[in-house]
Protein backbone atom coordinates (compact mmCIF):
# COMPACT_ATOMS: atom_id res chain seq x y z
CA UNK A 1 0.00 0.00 0.00
CA UNK A 2 1.40 3.33 -1.03
CA UNK A 3 1.13 6.36 1.66
CA UNK A 4 1.69 9.73 1.61
CA UNK A 5 5.55 9.50 1.70
CA UNK A 6 5.35 7.35 -1.24
CA UNK A 7 3.06 9.21 -3.40
CA UNK A 8 5.25 12.13 -2.42
CA UNK A 9 8.65 10.56 -3.94
CA UNK A 10 6.90 8.96 -6.90
CA UNK A 11 5.96 12.42 -8.03
CA UNK A 12 9.78 13.55 -7.15
CA UNK A 13 11.00 11.12 -9.24
CA UNK A 14 8.31 11.04 -12.29
CA UNK A 15 9.93 15.17 -12.15
CA UNK A 16 13.17 14.40 -13.51
CA UNK A 17 12.10 11.83 -16.61
CA UNK A 18 9.30 14.73 -17.63
CA UNK A 19 11.88 17.71 -16.96
CA UNK A 20 14.01 15.52 -19.64
CA UNK A 21 11.64 15.07 -22.08
CA UNK A 22 10.82 18.69 -21.84
CA UNK A 23 14.63 19.89 -22.30
CA UNK A 24 14.91 17.75 -25.24
CA UNK A 25 11.75 19.27 -26.45
CA UNK A 26 13.34 22.67 -26.27
CA UNK A 27 16.64 21.76 -27.60
CA UNK A 28 15.88 19.46 -30.31
CA UNK A 29 19.21 18.33 -31.78
CA UNK A 30 19.31 14.60 -32.35
CA UNK A 31 22.50 13.79 -29.97
CA UNK A 32 20.30 15.50 -26.87
CA UNK A 33 17.56 13.34 -27.87
CA UNK A 34 19.78 10.30 -28.61
CA UNK A 35 21.31 10.93 -24.98
CA UNK A 36 17.77 11.31 -23.27
CA UNK A 37 16.32 7.95 -24.91
CA UNK A 38 19.12 5.77 -23.86
CA UNK A 39 19.06 7.28 -20.24
CA UNK A 40 15.81 6.37 -19.67
CA UNK A 41 15.95 2.94 -21.26
CA UNK A 42 19.19 2.42 -18.68
CA UNK A 43 17.02 3.91 -16.03
CA UNK A 44 14.21 1.10 -16.54
CA UNK A 45 17.36 -1.42 -16.43
CA UNK A 46 18.97 0.20 -13.18
CA UNK A 47 15.04 -0.07 -12.09
CA UNK A 48 14.99 -3.91 -12.92
CA UNK A 49 17.87 -4.37 -11.08
CA UNK A 50 17.09 -2.15 -7.93
CA UNK A 51 13.67 -5.10 -7.41
CA UNK A 52 15.97 -7.43 -7.25
CA UNK A 53 19.28 -6.78 -5.59
CA UNK A 54 18.17 -3.77 -3.83
CA UNK A 55 15.69 -5.70 -2.00
CA UNK A 56 17.21 -9.33 -1.47
CA UNK A 57 20.96 -8.17 -0.78
CA UNK A 58 22.24 -10.30 -3.40
CA UNK A 59 24.07 -8.87 -6.50
CA UNK A 60 22.96 -10.24 -10.02
CA UNK A 61 25.60 -10.05 -12.82
CA UNK A 62 22.81 -12.12 -15.10
CA UNK A 63 20.34 -9.03 -15.38
CA UNK A 64 22.30 -7.46 -19.10
CA UNK A 65 21.63 -11.42 -20.18
CA UNK A 66 17.68 -11.50 -19.65
CA UNK A 67 18.04 -7.80 -21.80
CA UNK A 68 19.68 -9.73 -24.42
CA UNK A 69 16.85 -12.04 -24.13
CA UNK A 70 14.31 -8.95 -24.57
CA UNK A 71 16.14 -7.68 -27.39
CA UNK A 72 16.80 -10.49 -29.67
CA UNK A 73 13.00 -11.65 -28.95
CA UNK A 74 10.99 -8.56 -29.91
CA UNK A 75 14.08 -8.36 -33.03
CA UNK A 76 12.88 -11.65 -34.72
CA UNK A 77 9.21 -11.00 -34.13
CA UNK A 78 9.21 -7.71 -35.70
CA UNK A 79 11.43 -7.81 -38.20
CA UNK A 80 10.10 -7.40 -41.47
CA UNK A 81 9.71 -10.92 -43.52
CA UNK A 82 11.36 -9.94 -46.52
CA UNK A 83 14.15 -8.28 -44.49
CA UNK A 84 14.33 -11.53 -42.56
CA UNK A 85 15.93 -13.38 -45.37
CA UNK A 86 18.44 -11.41 -45.64
CA UNK A 87 19.32 -10.78 -41.69
CA UNK A 88 18.33 -14.20 -40.67
CA UNK A 89 18.83 -16.82 -43.04
CA UNK A 90 18.66 -19.62 -40.97
CA UNK A 91 15.75 -18.42 -38.97
CA UNK A 92 13.17 -21.27 -38.03
CA UNK A 93 10.72 -21.48 -40.61
CA UNK A 94 7.77 -21.23 -37.50
CA UNK A 95 9.39 -17.46 -37.06
CA UNK A 96 10.28 -17.14 -40.79
CA UNK A 97 7.01 -15.51 -41.43
CA UNK A 98 5.59 -13.87 -37.76
CA UNK A 99 5.35 -9.94 -37.80
CA UNK A 100 3.98 -8.15 -35.01
CA UNK A 101 3.55 -4.61 -33.56
CA UNK A 102 6.79 -3.27 -32.27
CA UNK A 103 5.10 -2.69 -29.23
CA UNK A 104 3.57 -6.16 -28.71
CA UNK A 105 7.23 -7.33 -29.21
CA UNK A 106 8.72 -5.37 -26.46
CA UNK A 107 5.90 -6.70 -24.35
CA UNK A 108 7.06 -10.20 -25.52
CA UNK A 109 10.51 -9.45 -25.22
CA UNK A 110 9.97 -8.67 -21.38
CA UNK A 111 7.80 -11.83 -21.04
CA UNK A 112 10.01 -14.30 -22.31
CA UNK A 113 12.79 -13.12 -19.95
CA UNK A 114 10.48 -13.43 -17.49
CA UNK A 115 9.78 -17.19 -18.56
CA UNK A 116 13.15 -17.82 -18.77
CA UNK A 117 14.24 -16.40 -15.61
CA UNK A 118 12.00 -17.76 -13.63
CA UNK A 119 12.45 -20.95 -14.88
CA UNK A 120 16.24 -21.35 -14.15
CA UNK A 121 16.24 -19.59 -11.00
CA UNK A 122 14.36 -21.13 -8.80
CA UNK A 123 16.88 -23.77 -7.44
CA UNK A 124 19.36 -20.79 -7.45
CA UNK A 125 17.64 -18.64 -4.83
CA UNK A 126 18.63 -20.94 -2.15
CA UNK A 127 22.24 -19.62 -2.69
CA UNK A 128 23.26 -16.65 -0.75
CA UNK A 129 26.12 -14.31 -0.78
CA UNK A 130 28.97 -15.21 -2.43
CA UNK A 131 27.89 -18.20 -3.73
CA UNK A 132 25.00 -16.56 -5.19
CA UNK A 133 26.75 -13.68 -6.68
CA UNK A 134 29.33 -16.04 -8.42
CA UNK A 135 26.33 -18.51 -10.14
CA UNK A 136 24.85 -15.26 -11.13
CA UNK A 137 27.68 -14.63 -13.03
CA UNK A 138 27.96 -17.91 -14.05
CA UNK A 139 24.34 -16.89 -16.11
CA UNK A 140 25.31 -14.48 -17.28
CA UNK A 141 28.06 -16.32 -19.36
CA UNK A 142 25.96 -19.28 -20.12
CA UNK A 143 23.21 -16.81 -21.50
CA UNK A 144 26.29 -14.59 -23.48
CA UNK A 145 27.65 -17.75 -25.01
CA UNK A 146 23.76 -18.97 -26.35
CA UNK A 147 23.39 -15.71 -28.17
CA UNK A 148 27.11 -15.87 -29.87
CA UNK A 149 26.17 -19.22 -31.00
CA UNK A 150 22.77 -19.88 -31.62
CA UNK A 151 23.17 -18.40 -34.85
CA UNK A 152 19.56 -19.50 -36.35
CA UNK A 153 17.70 -16.72 -33.70
CA UNK A 154 20.73 -14.12 -33.15
CA UNK A 155 22.77 -14.21 -36.35
CA UNK A 156 25.83 -15.46 -34.09
CA UNK A 157 28.14 -13.33 -32.90
CA UNK A 158 27.81 -10.91 -36.12
CA UNK A 159 25.50 -7.84 -35.69
CA UNK A 160 22.14 -8.32 -36.63
CA UNK A 161 20.26 -5.88 -38.23
CA UNK A 162 16.88 -4.33 -39.58
CA UNK A 163 14.84 -3.80 -36.64
CA UNK A 164 12.45 -1.85 -36.69
CA UNK A 165 12.76 1.43 -35.32
CA UNK A 166 10.21 2.11 -33.07
CA UNK A 167 11.44 3.79 -29.66
CA UNK A 168 11.25 7.13 -29.50
CA UNK A 169 11.72 9.57 -26.22
CA UNK A 170 8.07 9.86 -25.48
CA UNK A 171 7.47 5.72 -25.48
CA UNK A 172 10.66 5.18 -23.21
CA UNK A 173 9.51 8.07 -20.75
CA UNK A 174 6.35 6.03 -20.25
CA UNK A 175 8.38 3.07 -20.16
CA UNK A 176 10.33 4.44 -17.39
CA UNK A 177 7.59 6.11 -15.40
CA UNK A 178 5.18 3.09 -15.27
CA UNK A 179 8.25 1.26 -14.26
CA UNK A 180 9.31 4.22 -11.29
CA UNK A 181 5.52 3.85 -10.27
CA UNK A 182 5.83 -0.18 -9.99
CA UNK A 183 9.21 -0.22 -8.60
CA UNK A 184 7.87 1.56 -5.55
CA UNK A 185 4.78 -0.16 -5.67
CA UNK A 186 6.84 -3.40 -4.82
CA UNK A 187 8.86 -2.23 -2.13
CA UNK A 188 5.88 -1.76 -0.67
CA UNK A 189 3.99 -4.51 -1.09
CA UNK A 190 4.10 -7.39 1.05
CA UNK A 191 6.49 -9.74 -0.66
CA UNK A 192 8.73 -6.28 -1.17
CA UNK A 193 8.73 -6.16 2.54
CA UNK A 194 9.49 -9.86 3.93
CA UNK A 195 12.03 -10.04 0.82
CA UNK A 196 13.94 -6.96 2.70
CA UNK A 197 13.36 -8.65 6.02
CA UNK A 198 15.39 -11.71 4.47
CA UNK A 199 18.09 -9.41 3.67
CA UNK A 200 18.55 -7.72 6.67
CA UNK A 201 17.94 -11.06 8.91
CA UNK A 202 17.81 -14.50 6.87
CA UNK A 203 17.49 -16.95 10.03
CA UNK A 204 14.84 -14.23 11.76
CA UNK A 205 12.67 -13.75 8.54
CA UNK A 206 13.14 -17.43 8.19
CA UNK A 207 11.56 -18.19 11.57
CA UNK A 208 8.80 -16.48 11.37
CA UNK A 209 7.32 -18.34 8.54
CA UNK A 210 9.08 -16.12 5.06
CA UNK A 211 9.72 -18.20 2.05
CA UNK A 212 13.13 -16.90 1.13
CA UNK A 213 13.54 -18.81 -1.83
CA UNK A 214 9.93 -18.09 -3.49
CA UNK A 215 10.35 -14.32 -2.17
CA UNK A 216 13.48 -13.88 -4.15
CA UNK A 217 12.56 -16.17 -6.84
CA UNK A 218 9.40 -13.30 -7.19
CA UNK A 219 11.78 -10.33 -7.51
CA UNK A 220 14.25 -12.46 -9.97
CA UNK A 221 11.67 -13.04 -12.35
CA UNK A 222 10.12 -9.07 -11.97
CA UNK A 223 13.69 -8.37 -12.19
CA UNK A 224 13.80 -9.93 -15.57
CA UNK A 225 10.82 -8.47 -16.73
CA UNK A 226 12.40 -5.35 -16.56
CA UNK A 227 15.74 -6.30 -18.16
CA UNK A 228 13.57 -8.08 -21.58
CA UNK A 229 11.45 -4.67 -21.85
CA UNK A 230 14.55 -2.36 -21.50
CA UNK A 231 16.28 -4.65 -24.13
CA UNK A 232 13.37 -4.18 -26.38
CA UNK A 233 13.53 -0.59 -26.35
CA UNK A 234 16.68 -0.80 -26.77
CA UNK A 235 16.90 -3.19 -30.14
CA UNK A 236 13.84 -0.53 -31.31
CA UNK A 237 15.97 2.61 -30.43
CA UNK A 238 19.65 1.43 -32.04
CA UNK A 239 17.97 -1.32 -34.75
CA UNK A 240 21.57 -3.15 -35.23
CA UNK A 241 23.42 -4.59 -32.18
CA UNK A 242 25.53 -8.20 -31.34
CA UNK A 243 25.84 -10.04 -28.66
CA UNK A 244 28.59 -8.52 -26.94
CA UNK A 245 26.14 -5.48 -26.46
CA UNK A 246 24.70 -7.64 -23.40
CA UNK A 247 28.15 -8.64 -21.28
CA UNK A 248 30.55 -7.38 -19.35
CA UNK A 249 30.58 -3.64 -20.44
CA UNK A 250 26.83 -2.81 -19.97
CA UNK A 251 26.74 -5.16 -16.79
CA UNK A 252 30.03 -2.84 -15.37
CA UNK A 253 27.73 0.71 -16.39
CA UNK A 254 24.48 -0.51 -14.93
CA UNK A 255 25.58 -1.94 -11.98
CA UNK A 256 27.93 1.36 -11.55
CA UNK A 257 24.71 3.91 -11.71
CA UNK A 258 22.18 1.22 -9.07
CA UNK A 259 25.58 1.34 -6.70
CA UNK A 260 26.02 5.23 -7.01
CA UNK A 261 23.27 5.86 -6.33
CA UNK A 262 22.00 3.43 -3.77
CA UNK A 263 20.86 -0.07 -4.31
CA UNK A 264 18.40 -0.10 -1.42
CA UNK A 265 15.97 2.56 -2.71
CA UNK A 266 14.08 3.18 -5.89
CA UNK A 267 15.50 6.87 -5.32
CA UNK A 268 18.79 5.77 -5.42
CA UNK A 269 18.52 4.23 -8.96
CA UNK A 270 16.93 7.25 -10.05
CA UNK A 271 18.91 9.52 -9.12
CA UNK A 272 22.08 6.93 -9.72
CA UNK A 273 21.25 6.69 -13.73
CA UNK A 274 20.89 10.17 -13.91
CA UNK A 275 24.26 11.56 -12.08
CA UNK A 276 26.35 8.75 -14.06
CA UNK A 277 24.91 9.72 -17.67
CA UNK A 278 25.83 12.85 -16.87
CA UNK A 279 28.97 12.36 -16.01
CA UNK A 280 29.84 9.91 -18.78
CA UNK A 281 28.73 12.11 -21.34
CA UNK A 282 30.47 15.10 -19.83
CA UNK A 283 34.03 12.72 -19.58
CA UNK A 284 33.37 11.49 -23.08
CA UNK A 285 33.00 15.24 -24.45
CA UNK A 286 36.36 16.00 -22.69
CA UNK A 287 38.35 13.16 -23.85
CA UNK A 288 37.18 13.91 -27.48
CA UNK A 289 38.31 17.13 -27.05
CA UNK A 290 41.54 16.34 -25.61
CA UNK A 291 42.05 14.04 -28.82
CA UNK A 292 40.60 16.35 -31.28
CA UNK A 293 43.00 19.08 -29.84
CA UNK A 294 46.01 17.05 -29.99
CA UNK A 295 47.25 17.89 -26.33
CA UNK A 296 48.75 14.50 -25.68
CA UNK A 297 51.09 12.22 -28.19
CA UNK A 298 49.01 9.43 -27.98
CA UNK A 299 44.68 9.46 -28.10
CA UNK A 300 42.85 9.09 -24.67
CA UNK A 301 41.16 5.85 -24.65
CA UNK A 302 39.09 4.81 -21.49
CA UNK A 303 38.77 7.84 -19.25
CA UNK A 304 34.81 7.65 -18.67
CA UNK A 305 35.37 3.74 -17.89
CA UNK A 306 38.40 4.71 -15.25
CA UNK A 307 36.71 7.47 -13.98
CA UNK A 308 33.11 5.22 -13.13
CA UNK A 309 35.69 2.71 -11.45
CA UNK A 310 37.16 5.29 -8.95
CA UNK A 311 33.65 6.89 -8.22
CA UNK A 312 32.38 3.23 -7.31
CA UNK A 313 35.45 2.71 -5.21
CA UNK A 314 35.18 5.93 -3.36
CA UNK A 315 31.40 5.65 -3.04
CA UNK A 316 31.41 2.02 -1.13
CA UNK A 317 34.25 3.58 0.83
CA UNK A 318 32.38 6.65 2.10
CA UNK A 319 29.30 5.38 2.03
CA UNK A 320 28.76 1.76 1.11
CA UNK A 321 24.86 2.25 0.79
CA UNK A 322 25.20 4.61 -2.20
CA UNK A 323 24.11 8.36 -2.39
CA UNK A 324 20.23 7.77 -1.21
CA UNK A 325 21.25 4.64 1.41
CA UNK A 326 17.81 4.07 3.25
CA UNK A 327 14.59 6.60 2.51
CA UNK A 328 12.77 7.74 -0.38
CA UNK A 329 13.02 10.60 -1.87
CA UNK A 330 10.06 12.22 -0.22
CA UNK A 331 10.95 10.68 3.37
CA UNK A 332 13.99 12.61 3.66
CA UNK A 333 14.03 15.69 6.06
CA UNK A 334 15.17 17.92 4.28
CA UNK A 335 12.45 17.55 1.94
CA UNK A 336 9.60 17.63 4.90
CA UNK A 337 11.76 21.10 6.73
CA UNK A 338 11.49 22.79 3.11
CA UNK A 339 7.85 22.89 3.02
CA UNK A 340 7.58 23.01 6.76
CA UNK A 341 5.81 19.43 7.21
CA UNK A 342 6.13 17.24 10.29
CA UNK A 343 6.62 12.90 9.73
CA UNK A 344 3.41 11.48 8.07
Amino acid sequence: MLDKQNLRSICLLILPIVVLVIMAEVIDTRLFGRIATILLVNLILVLGLQIFTGNSGILSFAHIGFMGVGAYTTAVLTMPVQMKSMALPDLYLVLKSVEIDPLLGILAGGAVAAVVASVISYPLMRLSDAAAVITSFAVLVIMHTVMVHWSAVTNGPRTLFGVVSATDLKTAAAAAIIAVITALWFKESRTGILLRATRDDEVASGAIGADITTLRWKAFTLSALYAGIGGGLWAHFITSFSPNAFYLRETFVILGMLVIGGAATVSGAVFGTFAVTAAFEGLRSFENAINAAQILARPVVGLTEIVLACAMIGILILKPGGIIETSEIGELAWWKNAFGKKSD
